[in-house]
């Protein structure tokens, strides 16, 4: 059987006669991509996945160890469940060629008529390159959100949470802003990687999800009971190492958001370097002022604070505010964490604070800084923007503020309609019961956790005796000798 002749695509046909772009037995549907452009998206969609076990790494750091692996369990569903919901519909429901300002179809489903044809993100790179790196980002977003069940919210209820709320959450605010059918797009809302769909959509949603499970209880030292312990990370070099690899991560979650290679994606890349560095040293700063003492926590909340705060201006503004950006996002985020008491919300891990309060500022400094010189780097947007205040465009603050609050209103709304709904279902209520609260999630849930060892070194390392622990179990002398972790003494 003669071979067929191979010819290189020269012109893409229209996308509703051809979806897939062409013939890959007679064409060379690779030809009119340069081969940069794909690697570096190839290779950041790589490095942004990570970023979802990552913020389980920070979260687990960050709990009591009674409730950390679940925390690392959650990122491990979020990063598969939410993968074969984007692949089932959700790509199609934000990115489908539809012409509504509200949602996209199902043309798109399980990845149908996603191939060689340019994306709309740009014509630079493929569909189906684009929708890889598009998973990433829902997934890493309903991490930051599991974070609000904090040792005290149902497993299973919040798995079905979570796929609900990235269904009619994440995938209409994600339309809006990035399709170029969305209203917000259309309006002219800047949002160059994501603070609202990712930020302050999961901010606002773990404020909804922090009320409804109402606040934690652990038990106190005289028996009885307490709410809104405050406890320091049973890990902090777990807690540490998370936020090195989130900030790894969000080189690639923001430079591969130009959807290309080129001068504007190293503009981003150093933008949020900068913004992270700006937001560590402010919120440390501020803490030490107030505690004379630095805080690792806080340099971990005031780099995360200014990753935030960059999001959607890291494509937009120029490099010598990048660092302003991330200190002024963490000041803000550091005084909502400092009086988030006010709100009588259980909030513990600050998603609230540093992700719906640090988007929403994000938001307003892109409208501030926005410089119309920056997406023209890209190669193709020319001027097809018109800036912020720095170019006299003062409309744009009015546009970033109304992008704003749609997804906070939206996300917050919708949130408490789907929990209520779930936690009217038969063997779905959202919250744990006191003894699996007390005891920990972990034993609960995870066969992984040995209940007795966990105790036993809960025991040793405290130097007391819980109603769970052998009574023979003594704590160790403060003076003398030391302890072995099966609670004998080690003999020199």
């Amino acid at each position: 059987m003669a071979e067929s002749a191979i010819t290189p695509v020269t012109e893409w046909p229209d996308w509703h006669a051809n979806p897939n772009g062409g013939d890959p037995f007679t064409q060379d549907l690779n030809a009119p991509y340069d081969k940069g452009d794909l690697c570096w998206l190839l290779v950041c969609t790589a490095l942004c996945w990570q970023i979802t076990p990552a913020i389980g790494f920070l979260y687990a750091g960050m709990h009591r160890k009674k409730a950390a692996l679940t925390m690392v369990l959650q990122s491990l569903f979020c990063a598969c469940a939410c993968g074969i919901q984007f692949w089932i519909y959700g790509y199609s429901l934000y990115q489908a060629r539809t012409t509504n300002p509200i949602l996209g179809d199902l043309s798109l489903a399980v990845f149908r008529n996603v191939l060689a044809q340019p994306s709309m993100a740009n014509s630079d790179v493929p569909d189906i390159l684009y929708a890889a790196f598009g998973f990433t980002f829902v997934s890493a977003t309903a991490m930051i959100l599991a974070g609000a069940m904090l040792e005290r919210g149902r497993l299973l209820p919040s798995m079905l949470f979570l796929l609900c709320w990235t269904t009619f959450v994440y995938y209409f605010i994600a339309y809006w802003e990035w399709n170029p059918s969305g209203w917000l797009y259309k309006l002219g809302v800047y949002d160059f990687a994501g603070s609202g769909p990712v930020h302050i959509a999961s901010g606002f949603g773990a404020l909804a999800w922090s009320m409804m499970l109402g606040p934690r209880v652990v038990d106190s030292d005289a028996g009885g009971r307490k709410k809104f312990a405050h406890h320091k990370p049973h890990s902090p070099l777990l807690m540490c190492l998370g936020t090195a690899f989130i900030w790894f991560g969000w080189f690639a979650f923001n430079g591969a958001s130009t959807a290309n290679l080129s001068l504007r994606s190293i503009y981003v890349v150093v933008n949020t370097n900068l913004a992270g560095c700006g937001g560590g040293v402010g919120w440390v700063l501020i803490d030490y002022l107030y505690k004379k003492k630095f805080s690792l926590i806080g340099f971990c909340s005031g780099i995360i604070a200014g990753l935030v705060g960059i999001t959607p201006a890291a494509g937009y503004v120029p490099v010598y505010v990048a660092s302003l950006i991330g200190f002024l996002t963490s000041t803000c985020c550091y005084y909502a964490v400092k009086y988030k008491h006010i709100l009588s919300v259980d909030d513990g891990l600050d998603i609230f604070a540093l992700h719906g309060v640090g988007g929403f500022v994000g938001d307003i400094l892109t409208g501030i800084f926005a410089d119309n010189f920056v997406p023209a780097l890209d190669g193709v947007s020319g001027n097809s923007y018109a800036g912020g205040w720095w170019n006299g465009n003062f409309r744009q603050l009015g546009l970033q503020l109304a992008g704003a609050t749609t997804a906070a209103a939206w996300s917050f709304v919708v949130s408490c309609i789907l929990l209520f709904i779930i936690n009217r279902i038969p063997g779905l209520h959202l919250r744990a019961s006191e003894d699996s609260e007390i005891r920990g999630l972990d034993i609960k849930y995870l066969e992984d956790v040995d209940e007795e060892a966990f105790y036993m070194s809960d025991c040793i390392l405290h130097g007391r005796t819980p109603p769970r622990c052998s009574g023979s179990l003594k704590a160790p002398s403060p003076v003398t000798e030391p302890i072995s972790v099966d609670g004998t003494e080690k003999k020199d």
